[in-house]
């Protein structure tokens, strides 16, 4: 198996979390998920220490961007504090050595034209300085959301793909979400490939509600509603860096990496 595997650790010691489930990636937050304030590495020394740890560690670090930001908003107040936050999260990620910021794909209003939320995206990635990468994650809920439905992420990357900067953008597929969402998970990473063109991270979840439910609520591999077969098979099609977000610590996610393994 060339990709690597492992987990959204905690964001002060991420490094020991990798290291007590044998992952060579994590994910991890570089500041408060639910606020607005300005990123800062949270791991003893800041973030060059980080940077310098996880490459004597040999292990990738992944950012995951505030849920908070809706960079597709037509609110001004909230669209350009969230381009703005981004960008500082993705100085941030860059600063640690990350291999790119992980951000959801956002929404509009029932009121809204999409067409206008998926042009926001674009221009917020042509306003974009991105020495690393962001990977677009698909959502669990929302009917006006840019990144829920197969059709809709076809708008979104009609909408970026001329942008200058769209060779930085890449995708996230969370399974739960796809689940939730009311996505088939049986030939979905072909079907992704074929309007991204990538699929740079998985995020491997389970999912504590049934199909098309639109709740975003991860469950322990195995413990869900969804397929194990389908779990498995999205892993096995990616072929790309991992990241569990399922329920619990260290034990938790050495038992998932454990129940993953066996079935590859």
């Amino acid at each position: 198996m060339s990709f690597p595997l492992g987990a959204h650790v905690d964001s002060v010691n991420p490094l020991a979390d990798a290291e007590a489930i044998g992952a060579n990636i994590v994910q991890l937050f570089v500041g408060d998920p639910q606020g607005w304030k300005k990123p800062a590495t949270l791991s003893e020394g800041g973030a060059e220490a980080l940077r310098q740890a996880a490459a004597d560690a040999g292990v990738q670090l992944v950012v995951h961007a505030p849920y908070v930001l809706n960079v597709a908003s037509l609110n001004n107040r909230v669209r350009i504090p969230s381009r703005k936050l981004l960008q500082q999260w993705v100085d941030e990620a860059a600063a640690i050595g990350a291999m790119g910021v992980v951000v959801h794909g956002g929404h509009v209003t029932a009121k809204d034209d999409p067409a206008v939320g998926f042009d926001n995206w674009r221009k917020c990635i042509d306003g974009l300085k991105l020495p690393v990468p962001i990977f677009i994650e698909n959502t669990a809920g929302g009917g006006y959301a840019m990144a829920r439905h197969e059709e809709a992420i076809e708008r979104l990357w009609e909408a970026i793909s001329t942008s200058d900067n769209i060779d930085q953008v890449g995708f996230c597929l969370d399974t739960c979400h796809a689940h939730a969402g009311g996505l088939d998970l049986d030939g979905l990473v072909g079907r992704i490939k074929a309007i991204t063109g990538r699929i740079d991270l998985v995020h491997l979840n389970d999912s504590r509600d049934a199909a098309g439910s639109g709740a975003d609520r991860h469950a322990n591999l195995g413990e869900g509603f969804i397929d194990p077969d389908e779990l498995v098979g999205v892993v096995r099609d990616a072929a790309a860096p991992t990241i569990l977000e399922t329920p619990g610590g260290a034990l938790e996610h050495l038992a998932d990496l454990k129940w993953l393994l066996e079935r590859l």
